[in-house]
């Protein structure tokens, strides 16, 4: 992961700044929705001066990136005022965009706070199992994607992976965590939190009809992705995502999420819209 967001930056230059990365190897041979995510943030943040920070995204993923191929991005410094900057971010594969952003930047300043209670009766990530032990049965190559990733991941009742727990329900809760600590950069935390943004929103739509993500036939895609910080977090820390799918239709799932620090403070909120082909359904 942290190789991943090492962007390269060369002398290229158009009326944008120009950056170049590497994806993770993927068994599906697929990008990473929450790589290429985390990438467009860091790539929007060279452009910015230390002390403003991104709040904001939203984003829409256009087309499936390559995973053995390399990803350019432009960033185009849309505007850059007192307190807020603009840039929005195009990853481009072989000259087509396959990821579009924009974000927002802030220079810190006092004001209102408040912010929503994290949920109750959660257990602690200590006494959940680790996600290895959901995986008897499942293919070797499917379960590298889950043994391999840079993020331990674990799920309130439980994943589902190869079952359901329970009667079908439009909510999961999520402990998460990087499984080695991580550089002091508040950078880098921030598009790590992306990265993890991405990878189980989508299972409250899925659970919420009793679906798992080995169903004969089962067509995931992410359209579109919205995130907010609201305050700064590790993300080498447990970190409760409690999440939730308020609707689907027609082919298409809205799931919403909320990110804690264990002791409660919220850090980040999370919309994402995703395409769910589910057969017989």
């Amino acid at each position: 992961m942290l190789a991943v967001l090492t962007l390269d930056s060369g002398d290229a230059r158009t009326t944008e700044d120009i950056f170049t990365g590497v994806s993770q190897v993927m068994p599906t041979g697929r990008v990473f929705g929450g790589q290429v995510l985390a990438q467009a943030v860091i790539a929007a943040e060279r452009t910015m001066p230390p002390d403003r920070t991104v709040h904001s995204m939203h984003g829409y993923f256009l087309r499936p990136g390559d995973a053995s191929s390399g990803i350019t991005f432009s960033v185009d410094r849309i505007h850059d005022g007192r307190s807020f900057s603009t840039r929005r971010t195009q990853a481009f594969q072989d000259g087509l965009p396959i990821f579009s952003m924009i974000a927002s930047f802030e220079t810190d300043s006092p004001g209102l706070d408040h912010q929503a209670a994290m949920p109750t009766g959660i257990p602690q990530p200590e006494d959940l199992p680790n996600v290895e032990d959901h995986l008897s049965g499942l293919h070797p190559m499917t379960k590298r994607f889950f043994t391999d990733r840079p993020v331990e991941l674990r799920h309130i009742p439980s994943p589902i992976y190869g079952a359901v727990e329970g009667p079908p329900a439009p909510r999961q809760a999520v402990w998460m965590r990087t499984r080695r600590e991580l550089p002091d950069d508040p950078r880098l935390h921030r598009a790590a939190l992306a990265y993890m943004s991405d990878l189980s929103i989508q299972e409250s739509v899925l659970r919420a009809h009793g679906v798992t993500w080995s169903h004969p036939g089962l067509k995931v895609a992410s359209l579109d992705h919205a995130m907010w910080w609201h305050r700064p977090g590790r993300v080498d820390d447990w970190l409760l995502y409690d999440q939730e799918s308020p609707s689907a239709r027609g082919g298409r799932g809205l799931a919403t999420g909320r990110i804690f620090t264990r002791d409660g403070v919220l850090i980040a909120t999370v919309a994402q819209e995703i395409m769910a082909r589910i057969p017989g359904q």
